[in-house]
């Protein structure tokens, strides 16, 4: 009996060892990625991703593969899995509390906004649908073609809208009309960008059965529902008790709001699509109550972006294999998915614009931000690949799709700004002491 507990016991050691080396790795990996980012004008997301990327099979596993093995598959992945997970529940939850409802209803530049909100989704995810469909019996062989097209247009549809939130404050357009627009039309597309990835993802585990989906479908309208009008009220009330609007959280209003996350979570999880939609939603339902996530943003935030976000940056990385992309062939499918990517968001936010009646370079400039996809492509491609919709290769090509769109933003941006009357702040190049407040 003695001997048994002691094995047990150095197992549960051994593999605390490698989780906290993991950690280590991931944790100062990303801090260095995400300084050297703001150092060269990019965004700390950008350079973290990257980080990730390289800490998986495609850079670290083929320049020294024995200590990636030791460093990565020497204990069980479960720890890793779930703390990623765990991270990205409560990520999901910062990118609900982001959402600004009030950019909806802006009477100014309405026109403009819609056009370019309604080009931006519909554009790219037709292109997406025609390409995923098309590529499925190629580069997913063993996923259903139809599934596989829906989840790779709407990975093509997505707008990360917390991050170019971030880069329009740091080039200080946040109050000029084509910032309203765009983050405008970027909520837009987010909030139907998340509707269809619930969606799909219902439709795609009934099996394409009708009334298994229709069935799910129902749940999740009635939790959308009784989340609005019950839970919130409830949460309100809450955060209201334990003195929230004052900027207050106490150890007690921390706790209970940790446990409706996961609450959410869990509930979402028995309805049949992902805990991540849990958890966004608790932080739809929270999104305007200010003090609170001012507070959040500030005690909460910061820790959940040093420490849980690196891990899944990291986790996509270890799923991500530049290798797998063996042939000519399968880099032709990769140039050719990230131009229709971008020619679907650049070219329909470009067009709607110029219909809107905006100039050449104000149309640019749109298209440019709404190209933006970072951390949500990433989200939605995971999603994807759990339900094993799209494949090894078509995984790591829309990875780079989504570090292409992001990467490229501030740059031109940087140059096509002054071409519209807009200034680019000294600034505009992060300081590296430069907190961000949200990933996108």
């Amino acid at each position: 009996m003695t001997t048994a507990v002691n094995i047990a016991a150095h197992k549960t050691e051994a593999l605390l060892f490698f989780t906290l080396l993991q950690l280590t790795v991931i944790v100062l990996a990303a801090r260095i990625g995400g300084g050297l980012a703001l150092r060269i004008g990019q965004t700390a997301a950008v350079g973290e991703i990257i980080v990730g990327i390289l800490l998986g099979p495609s850079l670290f596993g083929l320049l020294a593969p024995e200590l990636f093995q030791y460093v990565f598959h020497s204990g069980a992945p479960e720890p890793m899995q779930m703390l990623s997970q765990i991270g990205l529940v409560l990520l999901m939850f910062q990118i609900g509390l982001e959402f600004d409802f009030s950019h909806l209803s802006e009477q100014r530049n309405r026109k403009a906004m819609l056009w370019v909100a309604a080009a931006s989704l519909l554009a790219p995810f037709a292109l997406g649908y025609g390409i995923g469909h098309i590529s499925a019996p190629i580069l997913s062989p063993s996923a259903h073609p139809f599934a596989s097209a829906l989840f790779i247009a709407t990975a093509f549809s997505i707008t990360a809208l917390p991050i170019l939130g971030r880069i329009m404050m740091e080039f200080d357009m946040t109050r000029t009309p084509i910032g309203v627009i765009a983050i405008s039309a970027a909520a837009i597309n987010d909030v139907i960008g998340w509707l269809l990835l619930a969606l799909i993802t219902t439709l795609t585990l009934s099996n394409f059965d009708a009334p298994s989906f229709a069935l799910k479908v129902a749940l999740v309208m009635v939790f959308f529902a009784v989340s609005w009008f019950g839970v919130r009220p409830l949460m309100k009330r809450i955060l209201h008790r334990f003195d929230a609007r004052s900027g207050a959280l106490t150890n007690n209003l921390l706790g209970v709001v940790l446990a409706a996350i996961f609450l959410s979570a869990m509930t979402t999880y028995q309805l049949g699509i992902f805990a991540i939609f849990g958890g966004f939603m608790m932080g739809v339902l929270l999104h305007d109550e200010h003090a609170f996530v001012a507070t959040w943003r500030k005690r909460i935030s910061p820790f959940v972006m040093v420490f849980f976000l690196p891990i899944f940056f990291t986790y996509t990385g270890l799923r991500t294999n530049i290798g797998s992309l063996d042939s000519a062939s399968a880099w032709g499918w990769c140039v050719l998915i990230v131009a229709l990517a971008t020619l679907g968001k650049f070219g329909g936010a470009y067009l709607a614009a110029r219909i809107a009646g905006l100039s050449h370079n104000e149309s640019k400039i749109l298209g440019v931000m709404m190209n933006t996809r970072a951390l949500m492509e990433l989200i939605v491609i995971n999603v994807g690949f759990d339900l094993g919709v799209i494949s090894q290769q078509m995984f790591t090509i829309l990875v780079i799709m989504a570090i292409f769109s992001t990467v490229i933003t501030s740059p031109l941006l940087r140059r096509w700004l002054p071409l519209i009357g807009i200034p680019v702040p000294a600034n505009s190049k992060p300081s590296p002491r430069t907190p961000y407040q949200q990933n996108g």
